[in-house]
């Protein structure tokens, strides 16, 4: 039986409220700075707080040296806009799309500058560059203004006079961010080495932006061209992006701590609750960052330390926020082939207070870190009904032993020559705002400076050392080597022409070569000299990043292009062990697989490929590839590639050719649950559900080829399977035929799960004959799942006859089948009635499959066995469980004050060790320590009511409506009892009507006034 349902039996019939708790206040600022402590050769200075700051979600530094934070005070709901809807994960859906500002519902949130005029070290001064924002996430300067992030719109502010005060009303670069949940929303704002202005996205928004849609990963637009790329997707629900010293991108996320981004590259999702990768042919993705350890929860705001304030140690550490561990960390980031690994160095700060948020850090001109803290009593998933205090926030400043706060000379007005020689400085803050003004200037004058960086103009002869690849190396520079920062501050400027581009391509330094191969990339075109140079890259380069890069840029370019080069790189057969280089190989070749059929079939068919190891994955990928297309090209394809196997390979080839047909029908799907709370939920009939798309017959050559090959292996089950794709009727009648006169039942499973994908209801006679049959657990299981295709009335006799032998697991799956249609569910209902059947043995989460049919005869009959049973409690209330668990997950309970809190608010009805009143059942007995099932009794008490438990109304002959437990009953009256336990007795001569309601004599909304720490300490007692 499920917790839920049993601890129904002992739990919820009545309770009083409870008044709420006066919460204790956090720490003062000062107070919580002098608690802080932070790693050797650190100290830690506080910057800003309340009342000047308030609840800041991040910070950043501007081209004058002065402090930026968004004042989140809008959080969690967005100002104007109603919900319509909600789910178990919050993602909830509201009346409208707001307009951008100022013309939308003006909210709370504000951007403001902070600056120590007098040189203390703290902020003296605090102003708002805009206010009235509406879930604003992320800023960033540059092209003579302001772009601010403010969901579904990435928006610019213009401010070329620089008074901080906008021109005009900001412009809309994009809209389309989702808004569904205000902890997954669109942010973070940074510029890349290459110009574009790069943001991440949550895991439970869903954006359409220009045609495409996605959940989570890395987007950028470009400010110059417009244009619009997602860089990559997946990762989990991300909070902060990165940059390391040459160019690696890194992405804060909760599957922790972050990760490393390729261009084009899929990540791991949660894929039950957050929908399916938007390319169906992706065929793998990468898992989380190889790591030893996530301390105190995912990271948020991470950020590569490249400054100069710091010991040495933390140079190229990975240094991120704890929100839930309320303290910062930092990791060490070592090369794992074409990626990173990260090893947990310790603690960079640990404020050893609760309230402790950290939700940001960024680099300051002078080396230190910027940490911004939300500080509130709320860290996990908050009730966003509650009642929020805003009045909290702070910003501390790590640095090192040395630090100094001195005035930093404005960036805007540097000369041209000066922004040129910071593009390598060790400190990056000084290199990426330098480029970002150069960009905007597009200053020709930068141009033979740069060029002037490069041995191409020096005169001097390049060296032939084999490759340094730093980025593979624990030896990374201090700073963005110079050639590299020449090529970044000379894209910049539009400086690189033809000989340039095939000089950086021709480096030595693979960091530079993958870089020059990227930008080539963006401009989804290359000249012809260029092209060929690509080719001779992947045909020769020994660095796997490059090799990386190239397979990514070859994605991105037109057929002729690009598909030269991955024939190059696949021939080499390199990277077979590395941890990425093979799926980004095979997304550079899905690009082309239908485009470059005829020369895919001759590369991969050659007598030479096939003997080479390191094409057989990509091969099988091709083949599933071109099967799941669904059109004849790609089975003409198949089939040409097929009849170039060796026989020896032949089996797996079917396999994944098989595996292509049957996706053939199967579009991207959208969002799930994820399982949450399944138990207790509605059936999730929803948008997770594959969508069915059309596609063409097998081709008559392709159909002949796998009939031939099934009429020569007859026996083997894949050579059936592959005929059935085809639509063969002669497969289809040699698998029933192969059923019929199977005599050992042990073999049935493959051949009904054959059946369960195509049987027609003439498969019915000899299914139900071999179900018949067989008693082993395995078979009757893949019987039961033909059967359930079927609406036959002998379907139910045939699975009751087989009931009582059947094993637990086996009863489970035949109570399922019979309860999903009406007729097969009366058939069981009617068997519990004549005691063929234990009404004990069956779940009640089972019976809301009956409460689906929304048919009164069979409720009646549920109602008399087990009580009111609905179909499963609602996505809002579900939502309010997951708040609450929450709430239960992110500390202690105190089982003492949990008493109290029982005593006021459950022992009117139940008795729990001797104590209280047992009008409702007595808790003693029960599943007390399944939290989620006492949380959805004590939240939607009504979805589940025992029969014994059931709530009456009586109606009097003078009118008069009393509710209640039915107590006592006999042939002259009836006493019912309301929720403090006052009965009421009415004479059988009084009483007109009496009828069960499906209504529990627990009220709904009982956990609602309870602090979180008070239901923390009522489910610590309740689980003694």
């Amino acid at each position: 039986m499920s917790s839920r349902y049993f601890v129904a039996m002992g739990i919820g019939i009545c309770c009083l409220a409870i008044g709420p708790q006066v919460y204790g206040q956090g720490f003062t600022p000062v107070e919580a700075e002098s608690r802080m402590q932070v790693a050797e050769g650190l100290q830690v200075r506080l910057v800003a707080s309340e009342p000047q700051v308030r609840q800041p979600i991040l910070v950043k530094v501007d081209d004058r040296g002065r402090l930026w934070t968004i004042q989140y005070l809008q959080y969690p709901n967005p100002a104007g806009l109603k919900r319509t809807k909600i789910d178990r994960w919050s993602r909830t859906v509201y009346d409208r799309i707001p307009k951008p500002p100022p013309h939308g519902p003006r909210g709370a949130d504000r951007i403001s500058i902070l600056e120590d005029t007098d040189g203390d070290g703290r902020v003296d001064r605090c102003r708002d560059f805009v206010d009235g924002l509406n879930l604003a996430t992320g800023l960033a300067f540059g092209h003579g203004g302001v772009f601010v992030l403010q969901v579904p719109y990435l928006l610019f502010y213009p401010d070329r006079d620089r008074d901080d005060v906008p021109d005009s009303d900001p412009q809309v670069l994009l809209e389309g961010f989702g808004m569904e949940d205000a902890q997954s929303l669109a942010n973070h704002l940074t510029w890349g080495p290459d110009g574009w202005l790069y943001g991440v996205n949550g895991s439970t928004t869903t954006c359409h932006i220009r045609g495409i849609e996605f959940q989570q990963g890395v987007w950028r637009y470009h400010p110059l061209t417009k244009h619009f790329e997602l860089f990559c997707e997946g990762g989990g629900n991300t909070f902060g992006l990165t940059f390391d010293v040459l160019g690696n991108l890194f992405y804060s996320t909760n599957g922790g701590p972050f990760v490393h981004a390729w261009q084009g590259a899929y990540y791991y999702k949660s894929f039950g609750k957050h929908g399916p990768l938007h390319n169906r042919f992706a065929y793998g993705y990468f898992g989380p960052l190889q790591r030893d350890q996530v301390p105190g929860g995912p990271p948020t705001g991470g950020t590569i330390y490249l400054g100069q304030s710091f010991p040495d140690r933390f140079r190229h550490a990975f240094i991120a926020g704890n929100f839930l561990g309320h303290s910062a960390s930092w990791w060490y980031v070592k090369p794992r082939g074409s990626t990173f690994a990260a090893n947990f160095s310790g603690r960079l700060l640990d404020a050893r207070d609760t309230w402790f948020g950290p939700t940001d850090m960024c680099l300051s001109p002078d080396g230190s870190l910027y940490i911004c803290d939300f500080y509130d009593r709320r860290t996990s998933h908050p009730d966003p009904d509650a009642a929020w205090d805003r009045t909290n926030g702070r910003i501390y400043r790590i640095e090192g032993r040395s630090g100094n706060s001195d005035r930093i000379p404005d960036i805007r007005t540097r000369k041209t020559a000066e922004l040129v020689e910071l593009l390598r400085h060790p400190n990056a803050w000084y290199a990426t705002r330098a480029r970002v003004e150069l960009a905007s200037r597009k200053d020709p004058a930068a141009i033979p400076l740069l060029r002037s960086w490069l041995t191409l103009n020096s005169g001097e002869k390049r060296e032939t050392k084999p490759d340094l690849d730093r980025s593979r190396t624990t030896d990374r520079p201090t700073a963005t080597p110079s050639e590299l920062a020449a090529l970044w501050g000379l894209h910049a400027s539009d400086g690189i022409d033809l000989e340039h581009a095939r000089y950086f391509l021709a480096h030595s330094d693979p960091a530079i070569r993958s870089w020059m191969v990227r930008i080539l990339g963006d401009s989804k075109t290359v000249a012809d000299p260029l092209s060929g140079m690509l080719r001779d890259l992947a045909a020769s380069d020994n660095s796997v990043a490059v090799r990386c890069q190239l397979a990514a840029t070859a994605r991105r370019l037109p057929a002729n292009q690009g598909w030269p080069v991955m024939q190059h790189l696949l021939a080499r057969e390199l990277d077979r062990d590395d941890p990425f280089a093979p799926l980004l190989l095979w997304w550079g070749l899905e690009q082309h697989v239908m485009s470059q059929r005829d020369a895919l079939v001759r590369f991969f068919g050659s007598p030479g490929a096939w003997k080479k190891a390191g094409l057989y994955e990509h091969r099988l990928r091709l083949v599933r590839r071109w099967a799941a297309d669904g059109t004849a090209a790609g089975y003409d394809a198949c089939l040409q590639l097929l009849n170039t196997a060796p026989l020896e390979q032949r089996k797996d080839m079917h396999v994944a050719a098989a595996r292509g047909l049957s996706e053939r029908a199967t579009d991207l799907g959208g969002i799930g649950q994820g399982g949450l709370f399944s138990t207790f939920a509605r059936p999730d009939r929803s948008t997770a559900d594959e969508e069915v798309t059309a596609y063409d017959p097998v081709t008559i050559g392709f159909r002949t080829y796998l009939h031939q090959w099934w009429q020569t292996h007859p026996n083997e089950p894949s050579a059936l399977h592959l005929a059935l794709l085809t639509n063969s009727q002669a497969a289809y009648q040699h698998l029933k035929q192969q059923v019929a006169a199977l005599d050992q039942a042990d073999q049935l499973d493959p051949l009904f799960k054959l059946l369960e994908q195509f049987g027609q209801p003439d498969c019915l006679p000899v299914v139900l004959a071999s179900f018949a049959r067989t008693d082993i657990p395995q078979v009757q299981l893949a019987g039961l799942r033909v059967l359930a295709r079927f609406d036959d009335p002998r379907i139910g006799n045939a699975i009751l006859d087989k009931y009582p032998a059947m094993s637990t697991q086996v009863r489970f799956r035949a109570r399922e089948i019979l309860f999903s249609r009406v007729a097969t569910a009366r058939i069981f209902l009617k068997a519990i009635a004549k005691g063929h059947i234990d009404s004990k043995e069956v779940e009640l989460s089972q019976l809301r499959m009956i409460a689906l049919h929304q048919n009164a005869a069979l409720d009646a009959e549920v109602q008399k066995f087990w009580g009111n049973i609905q179909p499963g409690t609602t996505e809002e209330k579900l939502a309010i469980m997951r708040r609450y668990n929450n709430d239960l997950r992110t500390g202690a309970g105190d089982a003492q004050r949990g008493k109290v809190v029982f005593r006021k608010l459950c022992a009117t009805c139940h008795q729990l060790f001797g104590e209280g009143t047992q009008l409702g059942p007595d808790l003693t007995s029960s599943n007390r320590k399944d939290s989620a099932a006492l949380l959805a009794n004590l939240v939607d008490p009504s979805a589940v009511i025992r029969r014994d438990y059931l709530q009456f109304a009586a109606i009097t002959d003078s009118g008069r409506v009393v509710n209640g437990l039915l107590v006592k009953e006999d042939a002259a009256s009836v006493t019912l009892a309301d929720a403090k336990n006052q009965k009421t007795r009415i004479s059988r001569k009084q009483l007109v009507s009496l009828r069960a309601i499906p209504t529990s004599l627990m009220p709904n909304g009982l956990l609602a006034p309870l602090t979180p720490q008070q239901r923390r300490d009522l489910f610590r007692y309740l689980a003694q």
